[in-house]
């Protein structure tokens, strides 16, 4: 009888030793999002170009260090509103290899406007080993695929702070309290007057948010205001279209009668 007694008293002391013991630290829940009102948000929501023309701005000088824009010529930013001189003066800034030449090598020249936007590193595993093991994401598509689009894009770039009491941050992580976890291995991409807009604009980390979240929304569908004009259109037509043969056939109907 001791042996079965002694088994179970143990196994009442490991109980009480488990439930005494302190809970291990689970991820923390993100907030949700906040609505931000998006100039193209709605039915017939249309992108401000002056803002995502600074957006572009902020991509440029900020976000494009880190992140790539592969699905985007620098061709399409005529639909912003900028001349073929601007794009042009806009995708000479990079290098871009190119070739082979007649030697069969490989050479760098200026980009065109018929190139893609150039990717910051020239692989992942290169992308990874610049920024500590984490691989940035191109932003291609950035607003589409992430749940709650531009108003989770427009929280994440506002979102850093300091942790609050009791949580402790893992070695390289940020506090951001959007984020899945609220520990983002990026660091704050946006400071106060890090931009300077050639509109004038005040550069608040906000107003940047703001704005390149309006770039980053028509990079994903430049072919948004059209389709939606298109759809206007359709259902317009099919309106006219019921009205019409509705009218028919009651006067059909009524003279057969």
């Amino acid at each position: 009888m001791r042996r079965p007694l002694f088994k179970i008293a143990v196994a009442l002391g490991a109980a009480a030793f488990l439930a005494a013991a302190p809970a291990s630290p689970r991820a923390a829940e993100a907030e949700p999002p906040p609505s931000i009102p998006f100039s193209f948000k709605g039915l017939f929501g249309t992108f401000d170009r002056a803002s995502a023309q600074r957006g572009l701005q902020v991509y440029m000088e900020v976000c494009a260090n880190c992140h790539g824009l592969r699905q985007l010529s620098y061709r399409n930013l005529t639909e912003l509103g900028l001349s073929e001189a601007e794009v042009r003066a806009i995708a000479a800034t990079v290098q871009v290899q190119d070739g082979p030449n007649d030697e069969g090598q490989m050479f760098e020249r200026p980009g065109r406007p018929s190139d893609r936007f150039r990717s910051p590193f020239p692989n992942a595993m290169a992308a990874r080993a610049a920024n500590n093991g984490a691989y940035p994401p191109d932003l291609s598509v950035m607003v589409k695929a992430r749940a709650g689009g531009a108003d989770y894009l427009y929280a994440l770039l506002v979102g850093y702070s300091d942790p609050p009491q009791g949580v402790e941050l893992m070695q390289g992580m940020h506090y951001n309290r959007y984020f899945p976890g609220q520990q983002i291995a990026m660091a704050p991409p946006l400071n106060p007057g890090q931009v300077s807009f050639h509109d004038g604009t005040e550069a608040t980390v906000e107003q940047m948010a703001r704005d390149v979240t309006t770039f980053l929304a028509w990079a994903a569908e430049p072919e948004l205001e059209e389709r939606r004009a298109l759809g206007v259109k359709i259902v317009l037509f099919l309106t006219i279209l019921g009205g019409l043969v509705y009218a028919v056939k009651r006067k059909v109907w009524g003279e057969a009668h």
